[in-house]
């Protein structure tokens, strides 16, 4: 484990979190033993899938530090299956994660934006 994701704490009432609770409603996409998809709030895109694991992580370095092979896998596999199913695969798509104060992070569960359905420009604006 990386020192960095040994020392991030998660926090066990965040929305995602509750999500998984079902505390909070959903309109899902998704779900398997470790993963759970569906639709953002406040879509970016005509399609906007929010993807996030089961367990407690806090970004992609605590995931990819702390996570099971089979945890890794079934996360990544889901993304490619919720594309199929969209109907994006062959028009293109983009998946992002923020990760931490600079990426942009503004809820500590690792979660992955599954986005398409329009052509999406740069990824970065330039500066």
């Amino acid at each position: 484990m990386t020192e960095a994701a040994a020392t991030k704490t998660y926090d066990p009432n965040n929305i995602f979190a509750r999500i998984l609770r079902a505390e909070i409603p959903c309109n899902k996409v998704f779900e398997d033993d470790h993963v759970l998809a569906f639709r953002d709030i406040q879509p970016q895109a005509p399609v906007h899938v929010l993807v996030i694991p089961k367990g407690a992580y806090v970004d992609m370095d605590d995931f990819t530090a702390r996570a099971s092979a089979d945890e890794i896998a079934a996360l990544f596999r889901v993304l490619g299956q919720i594309a199929r199913s969209e109907g994006l695969a062959e028009s293109g798509y983009r998946v992002l994660s923020n990760c931490g104060l600079n990426g942009g992070q503004e809820v500590p569960h690792l979660h992955l934006h599954l986005v398409g359905g329009r052509k999406l420009g740069r990824m970065l604006a330039a500066d």
